[in-house]
Order: structure tokens, then C-alpha cells, then sequence
């Protein structure tokens, strides 16, 4: 019985909600990346490329041998091509997640300062803001009451 009231803990207040909507917002997010790679960085890549496919780029170390419509010996390369492409791929996608992930942190510094009101920040931060400046007055009339003592 333990097992159970541990998995509904588990799954209902804790740890698997936050899971499946990180999944979730993160399959999304793969989509908006996937777009802005595939339809905004990689045209002007493959214009200034003059449309090169290097995925079929190799080095061919030994032809094929083709006799009576038979294979007798297969092509042996060194297909560089596809290692190329993926680490483009690959820089790409890092650099535009690294864009999108840049400005969502601007909005969000903009949102968690107060003094900004352009976005509206969150109940949590300004609370934290106001607690933050009556505990610098109170210091500050804490010394003012010991300098005072002294004098």
C-alpha cells in the first residue's frame, strides 16, 4: 500500500507534472528551432554554397567494379559529407537556440526588474522587492536609533 500512496505523491504533486511539461514545452520549442534552421539560416547557407550537397561528398579510395551487371567489388570511400552536414547542422541549431534563449532571458531580467515598467513583473519578485527596501529601512533606522544611543 506504501507503493502506491509513493507513485501518487510522485506523480500528482511532484515530479512527473514537471516532466511531461518540460517534454512537452520542449517538443515545441524543437519545432520553432527546426523552423527558423531549416527556413531562415540554411537558404542563404545553401545560396552561398551555389546549392553544394555535401552529403554525397566522399573520397573514393577504390571504385566499384561492375561486370555483366554484377557487382564484383564494392566502393570503398571515405564519406566526409554527412560528417560535415551534421556538424553544420550542428552549429547552426546551437547558434539559433542560442538567439532564441538570449532574448527570452532579456524579457525575463526585463519582467523580474521592478523598477521597468514596460513588462510587468511578477507578484513574487515585486514582493521580494518591497520586502527587500523595508528590510534596507529598517537597517537604516536601526543605525540611526544606535547612533543616536551613542551620542
Amino acid at each position: 500500500m506504501g507503493f502506491l500512496k509513493e507513485f501518487k505523491e510522485f506523480a500528482v504533486k511532484g515530479n512527473m507534472i514537471d516532466i511531461a511539461i518540460g517534454v512537452i514545452i520542449g517538443s515545441a520549442f524543437k519545432k520553432v528551432i527546426d523552423v527558423i534552421v531549416k527556413d531562415i539560416f540554411l537558404p542563404p547557407l545553401s545560396y552561398l554554397t551555389s546549392g553544394v550537397n555535401w552529403i554525397d561528398k566522399k573520397i573514393v579510395l577504390s571504385e566499384q567494379v561492375i561486370e555483366n551487371d554484377n557487382i564484383i567489388k564494392q566502393e570503398i570511400a571515405i564519406g566526409y559529407g554527412k560528417l560535415f552536414a551534421t556538424l553544420i547542422d550542428f552549429l547552426i541549431i546551437g547558434l539559433t537556440v542560442f538567439i532564441v534563449v538570449k532574448a527570452i532571458n532579456s524579457i525575463k531580467r526585463k519582467a523580474q526588474d521592478v523598477k521597468n515598467t514596460e513588462i510587468p513583473t511578477p507578484k513574487n519578485i515585486e514582493l521580494l522587492s518591497k520586502m527587500t527596501e523595508l528590510l534596507e529601512k529598517q537597517i537604516e533606522i536601526t543605525e540611526q536609533n544606535s547612533n543616536n544611543d551613542n551620542n
